[in-house]
């Protein structure tokens, strides 16, 4: 029997739209067969063995699924705006995706020793990482790996610039202009302060917590077992060490 697909509804409160990062992640939950009402659940208490999670040697769950993660589509149900991990039988629909520079299972990039933007927005990534007690080099490898720092980067589910901010999420930030690079990296450093807050300062799990959303990263206690999520955690990781030997010209 097939399964059935994995719908969430969503109905705006107080003319307020529910930010699409917390949508889809709670839509591959329920694509991945995983009630989206546990995404809302506290912090896991049990350790990884015991909750069944093994970890590689680099630390990640090993990936369950090479194959992409699945395609969203968002159309109107009854007046209501729905996200489904398949498309309606009848009426329009826009097909959403997960994607950022560092996320292409693909990419022939070498991370190892691909260009550094060793001086790009210095002033600006060095304001926020002040603001928000960051490592700068940090603040740059994520850059470097939401947008390659293009600012008019524009993901196809409608994130938005070198720190690729959906703008309900930019909103929730007081961002006031998500395409203004100085408003983005200040808004993307005071998401990524909050995700290691809430990780204790794990920076493994705030940058997986970045790619997929915090709620898959609880779920799992470690590092989501999605493909692309993986690949982004171990890229940044490899910027960030380069960008932290890397001074600042």
């Amino acid at each position: 029997m097939s399964p059935a697909p994995a719908i969430v509804h969503f109905q705006p409160q107080s003319g307020q739209p529910l930010p699409l990062r917390s949508v889809l992640s709670a839509l591959l939950f329920a694509a991945c067969g995983f009630a989206a009402a546990g995404a809302n659940a506290g912090p896991a208490t049990a350790s990884q063995s015991a909750a069944g999670i093994t970890t590689t040697a680099s630390g990640l769950a090993p990936a369950q699924d090479k194959k992409p993660a699945p395609k969203i589509y968002k159309f109107l149900s009854g007046g209501t705006t729905s996200f489904s991990d398949t498309p309606p039988r009848t009426g329009a629909y826009i097909v959403l995706g997960q994607d950022c520079y560092a996320c292409k299972l693909s990419s022939n990039v070498d991370w190892h020793s691909t260009r550094l933007h060793r001086d790009e927005f210095a002033d600006e990534i060095n304001l926020a990482a002040r603001q928000f007690n960051l490592d700068p080099a940090l603040v740059r490898a994520v850059i470097h790996a939401e947008s390659g720092f293009n600012a008019r980067a524009r993901s196809n589910k409608g994130a938005i610039g070198l720190m690729q901010l959906m703008p309900a999420t930019a909103r929730l930030l007081g961002v006031a202009d998500a395409r203004a690079p100085s408003h983005n990296i200040r808004g993307g450093a005071q998401y990524l302060a909050g995700l290691l807050a809430r990780f204790k300062n794990d920076i493994v799990l705030a940058t997986a917590a970045y790619n997929a959303g915090p709620e898959a990263v609880q779920k799992y206690a470690g590092v989501p077992p999605y493909a692309e999520t993986q690949v982004y955690v171990q890229r940044v990781r490899i910027l960030h060490q380069r960008y932290k030997v890397a001074p600042q010209v």
